[in-house]
């Protein structure tokens, strides 16, 4: 059978509409996920694509003790009583919550099996959903980016000889490819190498130092990682106040397992106030070297990412998100890091004076 082709009047035949080729490759089933298991996926999601559910489990998310009373959740909204109380029954007809009567109250808390999977969802699904929605100007690379690289080797060489060229090498161009996966503008992205380069070798040195003590403590002063999935936010922020509070006296770094292209909108008024300018907030991947100068390593909703070293304390932080908060929100997590982070300095420094709240 053949028809008509109007733009040409040629005649041509008819084709099915999908043509199977034995050599195409394994078919669709192999790759796709299954029937009943895609159900199963799209009604949990289903129950989770709602505003206030979503702020809800962000709120149990960070909560002390991973729980909270249904008069806290209802704080959170304006709307009834009856409507926060449906919400909730929701998510955990879904097996999201799990929910306990005491007394006159119920309590609530994510479900064990769904910790990491919410964890996912807010600390880099909903982040990311966030910066898709912004500007994403043209990342054009540096023309000559292997000798710009070779000419800012030879200049950190000098200040650091006891690491070897090679490591100096090394370190400078891991820097740069690090930073360029993540990297919104490329304008910059030599300056912001050097700046993360100088850190890298400044912690390989420290580590080197503590290894020919025989892994005791570093003399110098106590060195601080934060650590968030982003590094646009929380760690940002923690990181300037220590900064704002002890000046040289702490060594302080952050870093995220994912980094994000730039800090967080939010948080950039924040760390003005802290003296932080624009150029010094960057993110930063995580990197070994970073853990192993650091003597206290501090998680924010990325734990399992850091490996443990003997020798380091190690805190978790449950912090909420500034990307994905209010204004207000963004002013209560920066009180928080305040309270938090006062409390780490007076462990550190005992004989330094802080300011009254």
């Amino acid at each position: 059978m053949t028809t008509t082709d109007t733009a040409s009047g040629s005649k041509r035949a008819n084709l099915p509409l999908t043509v199977r080729d034995p050599d195409c490759g394994p078919g669709i089933e192999a790759h796709a996920i299954g029937t009943g298991a895609a159900g199963v996926v799209a009604t949990t999601l289903k129950a989770l694509a709602e505003p206030l559910r979503l702020r809800m489990l962000s709120f149990l998310a960070t909560a002390p003790g991973g729980e909270a009373c249904v008069c806290d959740l209802a704080e959170l909204t304006d709307v009834s009583q009856p409507t926060v109380s449906h919400h909730l029954k929701v998510l955990r007809d879904v097996g999201v919550l799990t929910s306990e009567r005491r007394g006159t109250w119920v309590w609530y808390r994510i479900t064990p099996g769904y910790k990491s999977a919410i964890s996912t969802l807010l600390e880099s699904f909903a982040p990311a959903a966030l910066d898709a929605l912004g500007p994403h100007p043209h990342l054009t690379g540096l023309e000559d980016a292997d000798a710009a690289l070779d000419r800012l080797a030879r200049e950190l060489m000098a200040a650091h000889p006891d690491l070897g060229a090679d490591v100096v090498l090394r370190t400078v161009r891991e820097s740069y490819t690090a930073l360029a996966r993540s990297a919104k503008v490329s304008a910059h992205l030599l300056t912001l190498t050097e700046r993360f380069a100088r850190q890298r070798l400044a912690d390989l040195t420290r580590d080197a130092s503590r290894a020919d003590t025989g892994g005791t403590a570093h003399a110098g002063p106590p060195q601080v990682l934060f650590v968030c999935v982003a590094n646009a936010g929380r760690s940002q922020l923690a990181a300037a106040l220590v900064h704002h509070y002890a000046e040289d006296r702490v060594v302080v770094r952050s870093a995220g397992s994912t980094p994000a292209t730039d800090v967080h909108p939010a948080v950039r008024p924040e760390l003005a106030a802290l003296g932080v300018d624009d150029p010094e907030a960057f993110p930063k991947p995580l990197t070994d070297d970073a853990i192993r100068a650091a003597d206290v390593v501090i998680t924010m909703g990325c734990g399992d990412v850091c490996p443990v070293l003997p020798g380091k304390r190690y805190e978790d932080w449950l912090v909420g998100d500034p990307a994905l908060a209010s204004p207000a929100g963004v002013a209560a997590i920066r009180g928080e890091l305040d309270t938090r982070v006062r409390a780490l300095l007076a462990d550190l420094l005992p004989d330094l004076d802080l300011p009254t709240p």
